[in-house]
């Protein structure tokens, strides 16, 4: 996937994640974790499948860069924390 791919994969990925984990963040800031998160899902799924499923822009790789979004996020709101509502 060229670059223009991987933008557009960060973009969606970010935005479906952003939904998923009800976050407030800039576009800007769902891009760049989309893009981690794809990389890291594609990490984790050869590093306990050994199997590359991020191959191409198809619907394998989008679940599977969903899913490490997540946790990228997850991780980030861990190492962040969460303001204090009043």
């Amino acid at each position: 996937m060229g670059l223009i791919g991987a933008l557009v994969m960060g973009l969606i990925v970010g935005a479906i994640t952003g939904f998923i984990m009800k976050s407030n963040y800039p576009w800007y800031m769902d891009i760049v974790l989309g893009l981690v998160g794809s990389a890291v899902g594609g990490w984790l799924s050869s590093l306990l499948l050994g199997v590359d499923l991020t191959t191409g822009f198809n619907l394998t790789t989008l679940v599977v860069a969903v899913i490490g979004a997540v946790i990228v996020v997850a991780g980030y709101r861990l190492i962040r924390g969460r303001p204090v509502r009043r």
